[in-house]
């Protein structure tokens, strides 16, 4: 399999109407206090010899205040464990999404932002 978890979990996330805007891959040109959804690729392995992947994916919410960032977190946590599962998106069928860590407060070592990180797991396969 040779799809990018991120770019999977990237584009279900920027398509959403109420994130598209704060959703990111890097944190290039990222400016302090900006409402940010960073995603990042945490590991995984091949399940299923040449057709289904695991991937851990984490996701850290950045924002102005403690409350925003984590509503931000949990309204994240909840789409990709509820809305995710099942769907097409680009290239990957998403078979499964299970939690791995529930959004914590882990606010930023350099700016001090609040910021709130979860991780999930993906069960996906070529389409």
């Amino acid at each position: 399999m040779r799809v990018d978890p991120v770019a999977v979990v990237f584009d279900f996330l920027k398509a959403q109407k109420e994130l598209t805007d704060s959703v990111t891959g890097d944190l290039v040109g990222r400016e302090p206090d900006q409402t940010t959804i960073y995603i990042e690729h945490a590991g995984g392995f091949r399940v299923v010899r040449a057709s289904m992947d695991r991937a851990d994916i984490t996701y850290q919410v950045y924002a102005r205040d403690r409350q925003e960032a984590a509503e931000l977190a949990y309204a994240v946590r909840e789409l990709l464990l509820e809305t995710l599962p099942g769907r097409q998106v680009g290239d990957a069928l998403v078979l499964d999404v299970a939690e791995g860590n529930s959004p914590r407060y882990f606010p930023d070592a350099i700016s001090r932002e609040h910021t709130y990180q979860g991780e999930v797991t993906l069960f996906l396969v070529d389409s």
